[in-house]
């Protein structure tokens, strides 16, 4: 499904208003600068998702996983490989480590990322449609890609899509790319489009 034009541009300013706020957030809670940019988003019906990770080589993966509810509703990811999962972990604790035994340290750092990105980034959208959003506890997800996904999608995925934020993590003068995915009904969908529009 292509985005107009024009929803695409206030999609991409009203991300980066959530991106803006997340950096602030964990450049606060870490004391030291991060800037986040959203260079790209495309729209995909929901039972595409699997092979649109496949294809941006995201086969091994950790996701931070997030309902949430209100006027609108659905699910939020913070979708990475786990080398960049290593590799933002170390940048933001100013440690060398990998992620293969998973700490507790660990975990808590991915939640609290995903977190503070996550709400702010459906926060965003929130403030635009002028209503608010409950969220769910997170939950760190470290299957693999296709029983992670499983475990959130609904059985029947008609009408159901998949927003794919690609998103960059500058810190330290080090790029680390991660995925957001809002994934929506059609209903829904349709509700922030035409706020976007309005706006």
């Amino acid at each position: 499904m292509e985005i107009p034009l024009e929803i695409k541009d206030a999609l991409t300013e009203t991300i980066n208003i959530g991106f803006g706020r997340a950096a602030a957030s964990l450049s606060a809670l870490i004391g030291q600068r991060i800037s986040l940019a959203a260079p790209e988003a495309d729209l995909y019906p929901l039972d595409h998702l699997v092979g649109v990770f496949h294809q941006l080589m995201l086969k091994d993966t950790i996701m931070v996983h997030q309902a949430f509810r209100g006027k609108v509703f659905g699910d939020v990811l913070l979708v990475m490989d786990r080398q960049s999962s290593s590799k933002l972990v170390n940048l933001l604790s100013e440690e060398q480590g990998s992620l293969d035994e998973f700490s507790i340290s660990d975990r808590e750092a991915l939640l609290e990322i995903g977190n503070i990105l996550l709400n702010a980034y459906i926060g965003s959208f929130g403030n635009l449609l002028k209503f608010r959003v409950d969220f769910n506890i997170p939950r760190l997800l470290v299957d693999p890609m296709e029983e992670s996904i499983r475990q959130f999608i609904p059985s029947n995925t008609i009408d159901y899509y998949s927003l794919v934020v690609r998103t960059e993590f500058h810190v330290q003068g080090s790029s680390v790319d991660g995925y957001v995915t809002l994934i929506m009904g059609m209903d829904s969908l349709q509700s922030m489009f035409a706020a976007l529009l309005e706006d």
